[in-house]
């Protein structure tokens, strides 16, 4: 079965923290992971980066792509909580996932912590708020708060702020399975959910809104693969994301360490140093030729007199001869 064509566009300047772009990406494949026929037929190999729903790597698909050209990159939408078993069973070579995760099975590079927000009816009483005012958790303390079975905020432990939805005779209600259904139930204005942003933009309704939970906890993501798998083109990607240059990356195309960018030797001279040699020398010629020059012009001015004209230019012996003459 197919999936829609995944929203994995480049970050607008604005929302670069928190990744929640909706752009497109033109060659994103809506396909599955086990149903890519064009892969083949492309000649080229290809690299596999999955990415949980509410991320955005556009931006460094774009960089892979002109930075390897020759490897066909596949960006792969996996559920938060399948990022593991895709993983592990290498369905994906890497993925933009939730965090934490097991740290003997994976490497992980932290990229970014996203906020969370409220979402609730634009008939609650906390839409009437400025859009860029904040919600805290008091202001919420009474308000059914819906945890959906997919949920990334609340593991671990961690406190759920409101209370418990509960149907009218106070027994507590099941968990509804995704966000999708959260954000429908919301909508009904029958309590409100808490969200990563990102999550809360991809889902947005005309008759949801949101604002961010001051107090909130945080939803960190990050770059993981198998620690097994730290193959080249996984440190290609390591250093896009970390925003290396192509003469500092690690990866397949990274120059050797004993040479430059330009290929030479770390121990031989370069082209800069040579240069500023030859300059040198040139120095020392004209130097030369001022100082000769300047001996030339002298002997060349006592050909022509002997002496400049002028008062003082007059040698001694005439001034001794208009002397004895007075």
């Amino acid at each position: 079965m197919n999936q829609p064509v995944p929203d994995v566009g480049p970050a607008a300047p604005e929302e670069v923290l928190d990744e929640t772009s909706d752009e497109a990406f033109d060659e994103t494949s809506d396909a599955e992971p086990d149903a890519e026929p064009d892969a083949e037929l492309d000649g080229r190999p290809r690299f596999r980066l999955a990415y949980v729903p509410g991320a955005t790597p556009g931006k460094w698909a774009s960089v892979w792509h002109e930075r390897l050209p020759d490897v066909r990159l596949e960006l792969v939408q996996v559920e938060a909580g399948a990022v593991a078993a895709a993983l592990e069973s290498g369905d994906v070579d890497a993925a933009i996932g939730r965090l934490p995760v097991d740290k003997d099975v994976f490497s992980a590079i932290p990229l970014y912590e996203e906020s969370s927000v409220v979402l609730f009816s634009r008939d609650h009483l906390l839409a009437a708020l400025a859009d860029d005012e904040t919600v805290s958790a008091g202001d919420i303390a009474q308000d059914p708060v819906w945890v959906p079975g997919d949920d990334v905020l609340f593991t671990g432990g961690r406190t759920v702020p409101g209370t418990l939805p509960a149907d009218p005779d106070g027994n507590p209600l099941e968990r509804v399975p995704t966000t999708a259904d959260v954000v429908a139930t919301v909508a009904a204005n029958v309590g409100v959910a808490v969200l990563p942003m990102s999550l809360a933009r991809l889902h947005r309704r005309k008759d949801v809104t949101y604002r961010p939970l001051s107090d909130g906890p945080t939803a960190p993501v990050g770059l993981v693969w198998p620690i097994e798998r730290t193959t080249d083109l996984v440190e290609e990607l390591i250093g896009i994301v970390r925003g290396r240059t192509v003469n500092s990356s690690r990866g397949r195309g990274a120059p050797s360490s004993r040479q430059g960018a330009d290929g030479a030797s770390a121990d031989a001279p370069t082209a800069k140093s040579a240069r500023t040699g030859v300059k040198k020398s040139s120095k020392s010629v004209s130097g030369a030729k001022k100082r000769s020059g300047t001996g030339r012009g002298t002997a060349a001015a006592g050909g022509r007199g002997g002496a400049q004209r002028g008062k003082g230019g007059r040698s001694a012996s005439q001034g001794k001869k208009k002397g004895k003459g007075r």
